[in-house]
């Protein structure tokens, strides 16, 4: 039997054609009526799709019609009712990112991937770190710093040299971009639940902006990150194909 489906696409071209056959064959479901919602794009959009759905506690199942596919399926009119059936869910927590600013207004954001605080100008950031309200890094002169999830670690985390971490891990990955004091450190690993504070020294003369999934807030100076509990989301992935899998897989290439 089909599921109730609703089908979303990107914008690409690629994307847009497969909502049209994909739509004609199955139906596309009212997201309120729907049990399933099948995501037509790459992993940007795949992330759109999360944060849009947010609350209605649907699976999410992603094919790939664009240029990244790291978190979707390989693309298939044929047998969806059979490949969702037999799909692998996997259940993630975003990030909760509380940042203020220099005109003292405050603003709420959550990340999928992860949080960012990277330098708006020609100057270096510095940047006070403190996990679980311990002072843990005095100055770290760096381009940013990012906080990333499992599900997000794979993406501009591994790019910056932050390791890769196991989606039941449990862990946060803390990565320095770029570092230059201290100049070797890579970065630390922190318990899920761990609550991060970034605060940014002298911000008028090295301005830091953060990001939250791409949703960016410019010329903070505080910024705290933790793990949203409260929150979940589920993704759904082609049996064999889990995100588990996808992840330890990427360690060996």
């Amino acid at each position: 039997m089909t599921p109730r489906i609703h089908f979303t696409a990107s914008q690409a071209a690629p994307a847009r054609a497969a909502l049209a056959v994909l739509a004609h064959r199955y139906g596309n479901a009212e997201l309120s009526r729907a049990q399933v919602v099948v995501a037509l794009g790459g992993d940007g959009f795949m992330l759109q799709t999360l944060h849009a759905t947010q609350g209605r506690d649907l699976p999410v199942y992603g094919m790939n019609r664009g240029t990244v596919g790291f978190l979707m399926n390989s693309y298939s009119a044929d047998d969806l009712p059979e490949r969702l059936d037999a799909a692998e869910e996997t259940v993630i927590n975003p990030l909760r990112m509380r940042a203020t600013c220099a005109d003292g207004t405050c603003h709420a954001a959550l990340a999928i991937n992860e949080v960012s605080l990277l330098r708006e100008g020609p100057q270096a950031a510095k940047l006070r770190i403190h996990v679980d309200g311990r002072m843990r890094m005095e100055e770290l002169v760096c381009d940013g710093a990012l906080i990333a999830t499992p599900a997000g670690s794979t993406a501009y985390n591994y790019s910056a040299h932050g390791p890769i971490l196991p989606i039941g891990s449990e862990v946060l990955a803390l990565t320095a971009i770029a570092p230059f004091r201290p100049r070797r450190w890579r970065g630390a690993l922190l318990p899920k639940a761990a609550e991060v504070v970034v605060e940014v020294l002298n911000p008028e003369r090295r301005p830091v902006m953060a990001d939250a999934d791409s949703r960016s807030v410019r010329h903070v100076t505080r910024v705290q990150i933790q793990s949203a509990s409260d929150i979940r989301h589920r993704l759904l992935f082609d049996s064999g194909h889990g995100l588990e899998e996808r992840l330890l897989r990427e360690q060996f290439v």
